[in-house]
């Protein structure tokens, strides 16, 4: 019998980065859920790569972040997200994100995404991330 799943969002991260990237994931049947932990002290220098899945719900949790959507055409346009926002990005739009951080060195996102993302796995050791110097994915 399916029951629901309740987790804490600020607990039981993995490390992506040491001092840098803290993720964890949830996967369900039709979406996938990502808790994104970028600490100041390295998550400066984690650039991450344009990539684009199913539509996308993101909450800015702490710190603020801009969102940049990646035209066809290669144009970019941003989109801020400040502390307390969501923004709903269409599937299939290639984007990326940089990252501000707050008063505690921390940007955090709650990611929400339908149909759930390919590349998280609920074993993964080590959470999925598009990083600029990862793989294709």
């Amino acid at each position: 019998m399916p029951k629901c799943r309740v987790f804490a969002i600020d607990d039981n991260l993995k490390a992506v980065v040491e001092n840098g990237l803290y993720m964890k994931t949830i996967i369900g049947k039709t979406m996938s859920v990502a808790v994104v932990k970028f600490v100041q002290e390295k998550g400066t220098a984690l650039p991450a790569k344009a990539h684009d899945h199913g539509e996308e719900a993101s909450f800015q949790v702490k710190g603020s972040c801009s969102i940049f959507e990646v035209h066809p055409d290669g144009s970019e346009v941003e989109r801020r997200l400040p502390q307390g926002d969501a923004m709903l990005i269409p599937g299939g739009l290639s984007h990326y994100g940089v990252n501000s951080y707050g008063e505690e060195g921390v940007s955090m996102r709650l990611n929400v995404v339908s149909p759930p993302r390919a590349e998280y796995t609920a074993e993964d050791d080590t959470p999925y991330y598009p990083l600029a110097n990862r793989g294709a994915a």
